[in-house]
């Protein structure tokens, strides 16, 4: 059986809540052994927490401030508590985080601090950065260009770009998420990524959200992440054992493992 990792996956969703063990073993059987889950919020956590104790072998915290969940009447203490939880413990990465101009763009420059500060910390601790960017490609590449000294690696999730801005990002230390998306018909990505070397490119589902074909418009789920594998494996004319093999190959790199 191939291996596989999802590199990012919202698993403590309510979305699961009537079953939740039940879809992570379904990921395990199809196996992708490891899920890495990216905080939200503070009211994310200790979801969060509790399905990482479900499965230690298998489920890996992240802790970090959603940029859609940057409000300016919250943001400081929401950092603030992000903070103090990146100091009792280990953690797998430091997100997820970025900007986001789909939802809201008035909130711009305080997504940019809140940006900044994970940056910091995520080269404090050695860690990755998981980077959100919606329809702010330009203003993500800025934020980890003026904090890159070299310490800065992470993923930049849900890829969604020009090759021009999917160099930029590798220029800069980081890989691209690859998902569902990659999937969908009008899909740009399957042309873009056939330029851009195995070796920067890592798998995720972002589930419950962006189901790959032939699920779209249902829950997605981690062990759908075999699908993307699969259409992966077309764009770059190679076994999917080999997609699988090299994408886990990059996420343990990517993570330190």
């Amino acid at each position: 059986m191939i291996q596989l990792v999802d590199t990012h996956a919202h698993l403590y969703s309510g979305k699961f809540d009537h079953d939740r063990p039940d879809m992570v073993r379904r990921a395990i059987a199809a196996g992708v052994t490891r899920m890495y889950l990216p905080n939200i919020d503070a009211e994310s956590i200790q979801p969060m927490l509790d399905l990482e104790a479900a499965f230690p072998d298998n489920c890996f915290a992240m802790m970090g401030l959603h940029p859609s969940h940057v409000k300016p009447e919250t943001f400081e203490t929401e950092l603030a508590l992000t903070e103090k939880w990146l100091g009792q413990r280990s953690w797998a990465g430091v997100g997820e985080t970025g900007i986001d101009l789909y939802w809201d763009k008035t909130t711009l420059g305080i997504q940019q601090i809140s940006f900044a500060r994970h940056c910091e910390w995520a080269k404090e601790l050695g860690r990755p950065v998981i980077i959100h960017s919606r329809e702010a490609n330009r203003e993500a590449i800025e934020v980890v260009r003026q904090a890159q000294d070299g310490r800065l690696r992470g993923i930049f999730h849900c890829f969604s770009g020009t090759l021009d801005e999917a160099k930029e990002m590798i220029a800069l230390g980081f890989m691209l998420g690859v998902g569902g998306s990659l999937t969908y018909p009008k899909s740009e990505l399957p042309t873009i990524l056939r330029d851009v070397p195995l070796e920067h490119l890592v798998l995720e589902t972002d589930s419950p959200y962006l189901p790959p074909v032939p699920h779209r418009g249902k829950r997605n789920e981690s062990a759908y992440i075999r699908l993307v594998a699969e259409m992966l494996s077309e764009v770059k004319v190679l076994p999917v054992t080999e997609i699988a093999r090299r994408t886990t190959e990059n996420a343990r790199r990517m993570f330190a493992e």
